[in-house]
């Protein structure tokens, strides 16, 4: 079955991917922070790719443009919160590494797809 709308970007996938990792990885958050830091981490993080989502629904590249805008304020925001995690000691470096070179690898694609709309 082919791929439609959304689900055939690049930068939606990945943006998915990170969404994932970033639930599992804060399984392990302490539980006193299920509605602080971890709650926060989950929602900057899944609203990169909802908003990838939302845009993709809306007419014109102009609505598009501005979902995609809103989306890589959310990364910038997953970013500062993963670095905050790990100064909080919630992430070993391991983890933090791998969602971070995510995150760079994310914000290239999701810059290219902005000044693309």
């Amino acid at each position: 079955m082919e791929e439609k709308g959304y689900k055939k970007l690049i930068v939606w996938k990945k943006a998915d991917e990170l969404a994932h990792k970033v639930y599992l990885a804060t399984k392990t958050f302490p539980k006193d922070e299920l509605y602080g830091i971890t709650s926060q981490l989950r929602r900057a993080t899944l609203s990169v790719p909802t908003n990838l989502v939302e845009g993709s629904a809306r007419q014109g590249k102009a609505e598009l443009r501005q979902f995609a805008n809103i989306a890589l304020g959310s990364l910038a925001e997953t970013e500062y919160l993963l670095d905050f995690s790990l100064k909080l000691k919630y992430l070993s470096l391991q983890t933090h590494k791998e969602l971070q070179d995510l995150c760079g690898e994310i914000g290239r694609l999701l810059w290219r797809f902005y000044k693309s709309c």
